[in-house]
């Protein structure tokens, strides 16, 4: 007869993202891991496979959790560019837990992506999902007489993109905040 988990996968799922997410790949050990999800390495093995496929689960679980309200977000009735500004204002005004811990999808694409296809096509799939959204809220902007004719909605979102990325790296310094708060609002005159 099969064991039964004494253990909820999802909760141990969740526990493992936010240690990756607070260490980074390769500063986690599996001993980390076993101590960390409260559970035995041979459950995490059974349950999850190696360390790497919890991690690329973690990665996608960050991404369902994380793309949800930023769509929802842009996607409000009424003016759009408000929207968008409030999005980049919050990342550049990020508080000191959420500056040094940073983004997951960021701090994947920094460690973990140069080198690791699987993590680089989910750090792919989470940037073309905030594209898509940006874009989409800019050409609603264009189409309700808010955005200059003169911009171009997918080469605005691809900037914010990039922008977005580099506000989360620049911004785990301590003497990030005043850069990214000053690259942010230049940025934001794009949109004038």
């Amino acid at each position: 007869m099969a064991r039964t988990k004494e253990f909820d996968p999802d909760a141990a799922l969740q526990a493992a993202l936010e240690l990756f997410w607070r260490r980074g790949y390769e500063a986690t050990s599996m001993a980390d891991l076993v101590e960390g999800l409260g559970i035995a390495r041979a459950s995490i093995y059974a349950t999850f496979g190696s360390k790497h496929e919890l991690y690329l689960r973690a990665l996608e679980r960050y991404n369902e959790q994380h793309d949800p309200g930023l769509l929802a977000e842009l996607s409000q009735p009424g003016p759009v560019l408000p929207a968008v500004r409030a999005l980049v204002r919050r990342y550049a005004g990020m508080g000191d837990d959420d500056r040094k811990r940073g983004c997951f999808i960021t701090n994947t694409a920094v460690e973990l992506a140069p080198h690791d296809e699987a993590a680089a096509r989910r750090v792919e799939v989470s940037y073309d999902h905030l594209e898509t959204a940006l874009t989409a809220a800019l050409l609603r902007a264009e189409a309700q007489g808010e955005l200059p004719a003169v911009r171009e909605p997918r080469a605005l979102a691809r900037m914010l993109v990039v922008l977005l990325q580099g506000i989360r790296v620049v911004g785990k310094t301590a003497e990030g905040g005043p850069r990214v708060r000053d690259a942010a609002e230049q940025a934001l005159t794009l949109l004038d």
